[in-house]
């Protein structure tokens, strides 16, 4: 790797993983007034909130794996990402890329401006070969109100509604891309889990809207709070990062880019205040599966060297742990638990240096604590 490619790593690593991210107030937002202000650090009331709004989401499709993503980003222990889904500070929605991700409840009504009407329109093909017309899906809109005055599971919530009338099949994929509907339209979302590892479906406040619309222009305010955040978690990055990870069009990225007004640091490159990392290091990072880090840039090459790609990303869309140091993909991991205990298995691409295997025996202690269990490290040869 080139001094370049090296220190644009490790500024990327810091911005998404530095020491003093979760203390650290996230960027005005300019599509609101009603900013979620200061947050608190760790352990304190927002905290997660916070976390969330600094990686602008979290990647939320595999739960466990989305908490593994906080973790890595400063939230201390499992029971304080649990405490924020109940209260209400974060929530679950279809977002960038139409794919799940963990938010502040505070952050949701302008994300969905920029992408609900993108993801129903996106959707609108596959209702229709799952049999949920138009008329159904506003049928089960309607019924919303009255059918989840508590959390239900997604099978709960389908069952209420199909007990009201509403057709839909309960054993494909119909369920999902309801609950994709009603989540693109702004009435619910995922909230806390109503049994273990099953999320629960809560209403959003407000009346439900109007018929969907077509997707219009995206409003330059919501637009530069996007750029905003994502250049702050990800920078330095360009227009077409930003297009990749959001799923907008390179045209409308080039605009947000332009009115975020954040500095290029390097030819196209941007970043928010703070992006420069200290020479201390490296800063090593467990990462859990479909992590952001992975999937925030159009190029991954630099972080991850084309001949182990596959072992990260297998096909399917499929992306694995990663072991991670000053922006560099090292290897893979998995975690195999047993009765109070955690063992962090890593399988490197190459020999890893005394510093690295000093950072991850840290990193894997953190996992332990994260979870409640003692922790030990295993190091496969490459």
């Amino acid at each position: 790797m080139t001094t370049d490619e090296t220190r644009l790593l490790r500024r990327r690593m810091h911005a998404q993983f530095g020491p003093a991210g979760p203390r650290r107030a996230w960027p005005d937002d300019p599509a609101s007034s009603e900013g979620p202000g200061e947050p608190g650090g760790p352990g304190h009331p927002g905290a997660v909130a916070a976390v969330a709004g600094r990686a602008a989401g979290i990647q939320a499709q595999d739960a466990a794996a989305a908490r593994l993503g906080l973790r890595a980003r400063g939230v201390a222990t499992a029971a304080e990402i649990d405490a924020a889904y109940r209260s209400g500070e974060v929530v679950a929605s279809w977002l960038m890329r139409g794919t799940l991700h963990l938010v502040p409840a505070v952050d949701l009504p302008w994300l969905l401006r920029l992408f609900g009407a993108r993801n129903l329109a996106a959707g609108a093909g596959r209702r229709r070969q799952l049999g949920l017309t138009d008329e159904i899906c506003e049928r089960a809109v309607a019924l919303l109100p009255e059918v989840l005055p508590a959390p239900l599971s997604r099978a709960g919530l389908v069952s209420a509604l199909i007990d009201r009338g509403v057709q839909v099949d309960p054993s494909g994929q119909a369920p999902a891309h309801l609950m994709g509907y009603a989540a693109a339209r702004g009435l619910l979302c995922r909230g806390a889990e109503v049994a273990p590892r099953e999320p629960g479906y809560v209403l959003l406040p407000g009346p439900p809207s109007g018929p969907p619309e077509p997707p219009g222009p995206p409003g330059e305010a919501d637009l530069a709070a996007l750029a905003v955040r994502y250049l702050t978690a990800f920078g330095p990055a360009g227009a077409a990062d930003l297009a990749a990870w959001s799923g907008l069009p390179l045209t409308v990225c080039r605009r947000a880019v332009a009115a975020a007004g954040l500095p290029e640091v390097a030819p196209g490159l941007f970043a928010g205040p703070g992006a420069e990392p200290p020479e201390a290091g490296p800063e090593v990072r467990l990462l859990g599966a479909y992590d952001n880090y992975l999937l925030g840039y159009r190029d991954r090459t630099a972080m991850l060297d084309p001949a182990f790609a596959r072992r990260i990303n297998a096909g399917g869309g499929v992306v694995h742990p990663a072991l991670v140091a000053d922006g560099r993909v090292l290897g893979r991991w998995a975690a195999e638990r047993a009765r109070g205990s955690v063992t962090v298995l890593v399988e490197p691409f190459g020999p890893l240096v005394g510093p690295v295997r000093e950072g991850l025996r840290a990193e894997a202690a953190a996992v332990g604590r994260f979870l409640g269990l003692a922790a030990e490290v295993r190091i496969a040869r490459p």
